[in-house]
């Protein structure tokens, strides 16, 4: 790009932003911007945006969208700052300028995916290797609290967790015992995440959505009901707004 006088990379990135857009051109072509000296001086920068606003204005933002996940470039944004400014600021800054205030908000929406990701696996970790509740009740605020993660996401992943670390019995008559046992030991897990009525109803709406579309729990759902209401998971005046 440095052999390039600025008026031909402009052209250049504008081809290549209707190449790629009308797949005749792999997006992956863009991560060779990310070499040192390329960012160091700006040059990738200014010609992913070059690419990028060509790619929105030809077609939409959810163009965009598509390119930059098939380039493989979604989560390597901030790669395009120069080291010592790689900022919240600055990555607001530059995107703003550059006409592409779309980005921010798919960059937000990746960041919060990646973060949901990152307490599933923790959770999902620590309750296959049978980690004691109290340790992973304090690992789940933490991840929480550093992601800004709405209870109501939490415990929807801590549900999906615990449901998914069992074999679950085949046998109806036997599957209400193993539910209840299993829950009765992750009910502290759930209580501590669940301190908003919110949280309470999302956490009802997924017991129900489980049970029913695994038809060995339809007459369990009731009983858990019931477990997370003597366990303070559930308040009374929730499961009444929900019903």
């Amino acid at each position: 790009l440095k052999g390039f006088r600025e008026g031909d990379r402009v052209r250049l990135a504008r081809c290549v932003a209707i190449w790629t857009s009308d797949s005749l051109l792999d997006p992956k072509v863009l991560t060779t911007l990310l070499q040192d000296h390329l960012v160091k001086d700006g040059l990738a920068a200014d010609f992913l945006c070059e690419v990028l606003l060509t790619a929105k204005n030809l077609r939409d933002i959810t163009t965009v969208r598509s390119l930059l996940r098939k380039a493989g470039l979604d989560s390597r944004l901030m790669e395009f700052l120069q080291a010592n400014k790689r900022t919240d600021e600055n990555f607001k800054n530059l995107f703003q300028q550059k006409g592409l205030e779309e980005i921010l908000g798919i960059h937000r929406s990746l960041e919060k995916e990646t973060s949901l990701k990152e307490l599933q696996t923790y959770l999902t970790q620590q309750v296959n290797e049978g980690a004691s509740v109290r340790e992973i009740t304090v690992g789940v605020q933490e991840i929480a609290k550093k992601n800004n993660i709405l209870e109501p996401q939490v415990i929807s992943a801590i549900w999906s967790s615990v449901m998914e670390a069992v074999e679950w019995n085949k046998k109806e008559e036997l599957v209400a015992d193993q539910a209840l046992k299993h829950l009765r030991v992750y009910a502290p897990l759930f209580a501590a995440n669940t301190q908003s009525d919110r949280a309470e109803l999302t956490l009802l709406v997924k017991v129900q959505e489980f049970c029913y579309d695994n038809m060995n729990f339809m007459k369990v759902f009731q009983k858990i009901v019931v477990l997370f209401y003597r366990s303070e998971v559930l308040s009374e005046e929730v499961i009444l707004k929900w019903y």
